[in-house]
């Protein structure tokens, strides 16, 4: 008696169900990349912020003076 499965009786054998994994692992690898490839839509020109008028140091704004309150001890 022959231990290898015969054509007629299988046709599923482990090198079909290997490259069946195979070619559904480099399709979602190609699915997962795909999406990424589409080109950004445009962006309306937005304008810049006016530079502040001081030279950029510390800023003693709203919520820094409140930070100051509730960290007094």
């Amino acid at each position: 008696m022959s231990q290898y499965p015969t054509p007629e009786r299988s046709t599923l054998t482990r090198r079909r169900v290997f490259a069946g994994v195979g070619t559904a692992g480099a399709l979602a690898a190609v699915a997962a990349v795909l999406p990424g490839q589409l080109p950004a839509p445009p962006q309306a020109a937005a304008h810049p912020k006016p530079a502040p008028d001081t030279s950029g140091g510390y800023q003693l704004t709203e919520h820094v003076k409140r930070y100051y309150q509730t960290a007094k001890v």
